[in-house]
């Protein structure tokens, strides 16, 4: 029997205090060497890209594997999303699929995930801080979501090109979070925040990085190809740099590949991976008025521990359809 979990299942089940917590136990299990994680396979098609990412948490017992699929011809000829995405969970004792659920909520939440639980170790904590959030999509709101998690935070400004979806955003996001989330169309007010947050399709530098002040904390997510960046030269040369996977940020993430490339920094400009931070083998923030920033590039250990957490919550309260396969 395997349980069916759709994406109202997944949404019913998943809060971002947990995934947060089993995020985080990931990234330990990555840098203490229980986990495995083989590079994604790509496999194209003449309509789409599929991606196949599998994962293996031995601590956390969680055996995954996320498929995602890359069309981008669905909306106009299917009516159906261009990004479309599943995780199979297995019984690593048997082998056995015991689960199959929807992976779009559940790839926004552990992709927010990732970043609270960077702002955890790498943000200043202070009494009440502001976020700035540049794009006002769906990673935008789990982005916010985390950091709120992760830090008494009392406002966020958002930006976004179209300014009606900005708009939108704020008036969601405050009444989820019950705190003050307002639209701007200044980039330099995004800019005079505690934390930033980068979530938008860029392919070229969002902002002026020498306008950022000390202090502040950053999260890098929507750029994940080595020809785009939401970050410029000069930001990357002014944080300390902490990526989920040093190879995968050397392999997909134009935000350090590109200034690589230009010789403005080297490769040891790459300071720690996330796991190291959390496990306590490299410190953290060291300054008041440290730069600290958060590149993700998205990893299938995060897909394996939130996919075992939905299913054991699912689990424990009757959400899921059984069926013989």
């Amino acid at each position: 029997m395997a349980l069916i979990l759709t994406r109202e299942d997944v949404i019913k089940v998943l809060s971002m205090k947990d995934c947060m917590k089993a995020v985080e136990n990931a990234f330990s299990e990555l840098v203490n060497g229980t986990a495995e994680l083989p590079l994604r396979i790509p496999i194209k098609s003449p309509d789409g890209l599929s991606l196949y990412m599998p994962a293996y948490l031995q601590e956390m017992k969680a055996l995954a594997c996320k498929v995602v699929a890359v069309y981008k011809d669905n909306p106009s000829r299917f009516n159906l999303p261009t990004t479309i995405g599943k995780v199979l969970l297995q019984n690593p004792e048997t082998g056995e699929v015991i689960c199959i659920m929807d992976g779009g909520y559940l790839t926004a939440v552990r992709t927010g995930a990732a970043s609270g639980v960077a702002t955890k170790y790498l943000a200043n904590d202070l009494p009440a801080m502001t976020v700035g959030v540049f794009g006002a999509g769906v990673q935008a709101q789990t982005q916010l979501w985390a950091v709120a998690e992760a830090r008494n935070v009392k406002q966020a400004v958002v930006f976004d090109k179209d300014e009606t979806i900005a708009q939108k955003f704020a008036s969601g996001m405050r009444e989820k979070l019950g705190i003050e989330v307002l639209a701007t169309r200044s980039e330099e007010e995004a800019l005079e925040t505690d934390i930033l947050i980068t979530a938008t399709s860029s392919p070229t530098p969002l902002f002026n990085g020498s306008l950022v002040k000390p202090g502040t904390h950053i999260n890098g997510i929507g750029s994940h190809t080595p020809n785009a960046r939401e970050l410029d030269t000069e930001i990357i040369k002014r944080s300390k740099f902490i990526g989920d996977s040093r190879e995968a940020c050397f392999k997909e993430a134009g935000d350090i590949m590109i200034p690589l490339q230009e010789g403005a920094i080297t490769e040891t400009h790459f300071y720690a991976e996330l796991g190291e931070i959390i496990a306590g083998k490299k410190p953290g923030r060291l300054s008041q008025d440290e730069i600290t920033l958060f590149k993700s590039n998205g990893l299938a250990i995060q897909d394996a521990a939130a996919a075992k957490l939905v299913y054991d919550k699912a689990r424990e309260q009757g959400v899921g359809k059984e069926i013989a396969l």
